[in-house]
């Protein structure tokens, strides 16, 4: 979707000023909803493609007014609410005890999956990504739609956010890393490039 989180390339927001020395927490309550949203995650009711879209899925004057743990929080209230956590508990109840709190942390999920299509592409193709303004969720940038690029490297079938964001399944798709020119993308002199990782269904050749 086109939302305010999508902000790359747009005008009038002014530069990135990162807080010096920032803390990990700015208060109390920011660490109990990290804490919180890690053990209900362990449960399984949601995807973190279903979370992502959860804290992006704002009106665009909400999405800048929150801070960065209070998107957590709006997103956390609605996946609670969508999906009835809060009444019959699943069977066997899951716990995430203390003691395997790091872990659940420092795990990373796995989302290859079996290919169900040939790919299309190599490394060393000329791709365009698609002009596309879809209304749910996407992981294609807005900074890059229509722009010239070349595959780098290919990562075989992974989970298709798009898909797997709403309920609709899995979907796998050939995942791509693709080269674009910087100058190309914002309009410069830069000789800088940008690697964006893709999957094909972004993609046409060129």
């Amino acid at each position: 979707m086109n939302g305010a989180h999508d902000l790359g390339g747009m005008m009038g927001f002014g530069p990135v000023v990162a807080e010096p020395n920032e803390p990990v927490f700015h208060a109390p309550w920011e660490a109990r909803l990290f804490a919180l949203v890690v053990a209900a995650g362990e449960h399984g009711r949601w995807t973190l493609d279903e979370d992502r879209s959860a804290c992006e899925n704002r009106p665009p004057a909400e999405y800048l007014r929150l801070s960065y743990y209070e998107i957590w929080l709006a997103a956390f209230a609605k996946l609670l609410t969508e999906k009835a956590v809060t009444g019959t508990p699943p069977s066997p109840p899951q716990v995430l005890r203390p003691d395997n709190v790091a872990a659940a942390i420092l795990a990373r999920g796995e989302y290859v999956r079996p290919a169900s299509a040939p790919q299309k592409f190599r490394s060393g193709d000329k791709v365009r990504t698609r002009n596309i303004h879809p209304t749910g969720h996407t992981r294609l940038p807005r900074y890059l739609r229509g722009h010239a690029g070349e595959i780098v490297a290919v990562h075989g079938a992974h989970v298709f956010p798009d898909s797997n964001a709403h309920g609709k399944g899995e979907d796998p798709q050939w995942l791509y890393t693709v080269r674009f020119a910087a100058g190309d993308v914002w309009g410069n002199a830069s000789r800088d490039t940008i690697h964006a990782d893709l999957w094909e269904p972004y993609l046409a050749a060129r």
